[in-house]
């Protein structure tokens, strides 16, 4: 990697994927600085450097020199999109993106690289064979994903429109990301599955397109290190599988010989009141890593009952 040393600054290091990175990284001997609205003190060495997400201040000083500026900022999704919250989904976005690149272009020494936070969301919902980088971005009204969508489109609008000629940008199209950190998904199917809820949701014909947390950190390892790339990259597992398929997965792994159903209607009723949305678990995402595999990245969890193997090994370790 070019740049000043091996300095990585994260923006929105505080969440989980944020800790993911920095505990990788650290593991790597690279040093991390991390952009938060709420920094504190720590004694691992990692430094926290406090930022709004929307305006220039003090914080810029860190890209000065960096070798690769993260952005991970934005508000989760697993909210309802009322409002309020689809306006701050989308300005924690687009705002946090738009700071970042006029911060980068200013920098009397830019960084060499900057990777942005994007979704597999922002692929049209389909059954057929997995889109790869360069498949058909649309919103379909039988999962209600317009939202989504046009917020995917224009956050990677905004990235790639950011005047930064002399820092290379990759838009990480993240799948499901399974791990054990706080506010990771892993551990709330788990719980449903010991609940007796482990059936498949809605018709559980819809693709989950996937990646565990340690072959995520590696990937953005490697699009980190490799000038080739650019522009947008799939980070998801080599084989996607059905809702039915994960869910059964989960219930072998587990021990669970059951799992009760839950029909399209019932997730509307229990989407309402966990204040969420259904759209997070019936839009079919099935996508491919075929620019990771091209450049020759090798999964160490390629399958997902190998990584949900891991995963509840580490669980029952803890």
């Amino acid at each position: 990697m070019n740049g000043d040393g091996n300095r990585i600054v994260i923006a929105g290091g505080s969440g989980f994927l944020g800790r993911a990175l920095t505990a990788y990284f650290q593991r790597a001997r690279r040093a991390v600085t991390i952009l938060t609205r709420f920094p504190k003190a720590r004694l691992d060495g990692v430094r926290e450097v406090g930022w709004n997400g929307r305006t220039v201040g003090k914080w810029v000083e860190e890209l000065d020199g960096a070798a690769a500026v993260i952005n991970l900022a934005g508000r989760s999704v697993n909210c309802r999109y009322h409002e309020r919250n689809r306006r701050t989904i989308a300005e924690s976005r687009l705002c946090s993106t738009q700071v970042l690149g006029a911060a980068i272009a200013t920098a009397k020494t830019p960084p060499s690289v900057w990777l942005n936070a994007s979704t597999a969301t922002i692929y049209k919902h389909a059954f057929g064979a997995p889109w790869n980088e360069s498949g058909e971005i649309a919103s379909t009204p039988e999962v209600k994903d317009e939202f989504s969508v046009r917020v995917a489109t224009e956050w990677e609008q905004r990235f790639f429109e950011a005047p930064t000629p002399f820092t290379r940008k990759v838009a990480l199209r993240a799948a499901l990301v399974l791990g054990l950190g706080q506010n990771s998904v892993f551990p709330a199917l788990r719980r449903m599955v010991r609940f007796g809820l482990g059936g498949r949701l809605g018709g559980g014909e819809q693709f989950v397109s996937w990646i565990h947390q340690t072959d995520y950190c590696r990937a953005v390892e490697w699009l980190l290190d490799r000038v080739e790339f650019s522009g947008p990259v799939n980070l998801c597992a080599p084989q996607s599988v059905t809702n039915a398929e994960m869910m059964g997965t989960l219930r072998r792994t587990l021990g669970v010989p059951v799992g009760l159903p839950a029909a399209k209607w019932m997730l509307e009723v229990g989407a309402f009141f966990m204040r969420t949305e259904t759209e997070l678990v019936l839009k079919s995402r099935r996508i491919a890593p075929e620019r990771l595999i091209a450049s020759g990245f090798q999964f160490r969890f390629p399958a997902l009952c190998e990584a949900i193997a891991d995963l509840q090994k580490k669980t029952d370790v803890k």
